[in-house]
C-alpha cells in the first residue's frame, strides 16, 4: 500500500467518524422532551456542539458547488498556494502557506498535474484538483490543491482544508478579544486549542494525549512557538527566540 492510499484511507475514517459525531448530534437536538444527562467524565462543550459543515465529496463534479462561494482556512499554515494566471497553476512561483481563517473567494475549481516538487500539502507528482481563488484585498487568482486523482482513484479533502461558514459566526461565543488575537495571528494566555489552532495553525507536534492537558509545539510559517495547557486554556507560551507568556 503506498503513501497516498495511506493517506486516503485515513482521510476516510476521519471524515467518515465526523460525520457520524454530526449525525448523531442533529438526531439528539430533534428529540423534543428528551434530556439525556451527559456523563460527567464526557461532557460536551459549546465547541463540540457548534455545527461545522461538511460536503464528503467523492466526485471532481461535487466540488463545483463551492464554485461562487466564500470559504476560510481551516488547516492554517500547511496548505501551499500558487499563482494562477493564464489558465495554468505557476508551480514555480509558490506564494507561501495559507493562514488559518483565511478567507478566500472561491471562483472555480479545475485539474492540474504537480511537479513533484511543488510541495503543495498533498502528495504531488499527479493529477490534483485545485480550487482556483481571489483574497478579498484583491484581483489576483491563485490556486490550491484540494485532493487527488490517481489510478482511477478519487480523494478530496475540502471538509478538512476548509470552513464553508465564517468562524467567526460558528464560534461566536468566543468574544471579541478572543476574535482580535486570532485574527492576528497572536496566541493569548487563557485560549484553548482549537482558538489557538485557529490563531497559528494546524501543523503541530504534540507532547501529550488528552486535548487541552499538554504541551503542543506549532511551527507558524516556519517558526515555532510552543503552547502548554491546562484544563484547555493556554498556561504558558514560549515563541522561538525563546520569550514566554503566562
Amino acid at each position: 500500500m503506498n503513501n497516498w492510499q495511506k493517506t486516503l484511507i485515513i482521510t476516510g475514517l476521519t471524515l467518515a467518524i465526523g460525520g457520524c459525531y454530526l449525525l448523531w448530534v442533529l438526531h439528539q437536538r430533534h428529540q423534543p422532551g428528551v434530556v439525556k444527562q451527559p456523563d460527567p467524565g464526557q461532557a460536551l462543550s459549546k465547541d463540540d456542539l457548534a455545527v461545522v459543515k461538511a460536503y464528503f465529496p467523492q466526485h471532481f463534479d461535487d466540488l463545483q458547488k463551492l464554485a461562487g462561494t466564500s470559504a476560510w482556512i481551516k488547516s492554517g499554515y500547511t496548505m501551499s498556494y500558487f499563482p494562477y494566471a493564464g489558465g495554468r497553476v505557476e508551480f514555480g512561483k509558490r506564494v507561501g502557506l495559507l493562514p488559518p481563517a483565511q478567507r478566500i473567494e472561491i471562483r472555480k475549481i479545475i485539474k492540474a498535474v504537480a511537479p513533484a516538487a511543488a510541495h503543495d500539502g498533498i502528495e504531488p507528482g499527479g493529477m490534483q484538483a485545485f480550487v482556483v481563488f481571489a483574497l478579498p484585498q484583491g484581483p489576483d487568482l491563485y490556486a490550491v490543491a484540494v485532493g487527488v486523482l490517481k489510478g482511477g482513484e478519487e480523494g478530496y479533502f475540502t471538509d478538512m482544508i476548509v470552513y464553508y461558514d465564517d468562524p467567526h459566526t460558528i464560534y461566536g461565543d468566543w468574544g471579541n478579544a478572543v476574535w482580535s488575537a486570532i485574527d492576528a495571528h497572536q496566541v493569548k494566555p487563557g485560549m484553548s486549542e482549537l482558538e489557538t489552532r485557529m490563531a497559528i495553525g494546524s501543523k503541530v507536534h504534540v507532547d501529550g494525549q488528552t486535548e487541552g492537558d499538554r504541551t503542543v509545539t506549532y511551527d507558524v510559517n516556519g517558526k515555532s512557538t510552543v503552547v502548554t495547557y491546562s484544563q484547555n486554556h493556554a498556561t504558558e507560551i514560549k515563541s522561538e527566540s525563546g520569550q514566554s507568556s503566562n
